[in-house]
């Protein structure tokens, strides 16, 4: 089994709270221009809370947040992210940089995914991060087509492939499945033959998270791969998660969703086989505190 990694929390949420430029459409990437030193600031709280991976504040770089931006600053604040990212983990003690490589054609919307245009607008991405990044990270991702296309556009240098699905709330217990509907075993099936290093699943509610993991876990051990299994949920409250979804508006925030209640889900997760475990929105550096804490993962230690 692998070691625990502790991820991370998210970005646009603390933002937010911490009264940060904070407005739809630009989500987080309005603070990439406006306040730069609160993106750092807030990566810095998570490797003090014990975060091993930082996630550049990219997801919003794409048309559907900067709209007519994107042509002209996609790339440089691509990079801003990414740098933002490194200054705050070399203050920490072996901390890597995850690129945040995001839905391009807006969150939760498979059907919306349009592979042919994808390159013109992962490119300017890809190349502003690949200086920063440690770890490629394909988050939120939404169905298989999605997943190809992202590993089709990485580069081939070597830096290892993390991909994580975002799941379907709305399916029972049991029946867990991406949001395109294509079930977990395939998707695992799929990360095994891409030669993924980690599989990953987020921006769900905490309450799924299980069920794909135990239906991930199977996939991998019958396939024998020792790739990293985990997990990093949202905070939005179930009945609204995915109206939404960092697109049109702001989902609330569930009330039940404290440090120690996010920990007693992620122990479930570890019991299901996961060994990578974080947050997604909604979940800040308090919450990753007390994983770190529980998982004998210690605080980053601040030079």
């Amino acid at each position: 089994m692998n070691p625990t990694v502790i991820l991370d929390g998210g970005m646009g949420r603390e933002l937010l709270r911490r009264g940060a430029p904070f407005r739809q459409p630009e989500w987080s990437a309005l603070a990439l221009t406006e306040a730069p030193d609160r993106v750092r600031e807030i990566h810095l709280d998570f490797v003090r809370a014990g975060a091993q991976v930082l996630t550049a504040n990219s997801y919003a770089l794409v048309p559907f947040h900067i709209g007519s931006r994107f042509a002209a600053e996609a790339e440089s604040l691509a990079a801003l992210s990414g740098r933002l990212a490194c200054e705050a983990a070399a203050a920490g003690r072996d901390v890597r940089v995850a690129a945040s490589l995001p839905p391009l054609f807006g969150s939760y919307r498979p059907q919306h995914f349009r592979a042919a245009e994808a390159p013109a607008l992962a490119l300017p991405l890809i190349r502003g991060l690949a200086p920063y990044a440690d770890i490629w990270l394909a988050e939120t991702v939404s169905s298989l087509a999605e997943a190809h296309a992202w590993r089709q556009m990485l580069p081939q240098d070597g830096k290892p492939f993390w991909l994580s699905f975002t799941l379907n709330d709305d399916w029972p217990a049991g029946c867990v499945n991406l949001r395109s509907g294509e079930s977990v075993a395939e998707a695992a099936a799929w990360a095994v033959q891409a030669g993924a290093s980690a599989l990953l699943f987020n921006c769900s509610r905490a309450e799924v998270m299980e069920t794909a993991l135990t239906a991930a876990r199977a996939v991998l051990d019958g396939a024998a791969s020792a790739m990293r299994l985990g997990a990093y949920a949202n905070a939005f409250e179930p009945a609204q998660a995915g109206i939404h979804a960092a697109n049109d508006g702001l989902d609330d925030l569930r009330a039940d969703l404290s440090p120690q209640a996010y920990l007693d889900y992620v122990r479930r997760w570890l019991a299901a086989g996961a060994d990578t475990v974080g947050g997604c929105c909604g979940i800040s550096p308090a919450h990753i505190r007390v994983l770190a804490e529980a998982f004998g993962c210690p605080a980053g230690a601040i030079r």
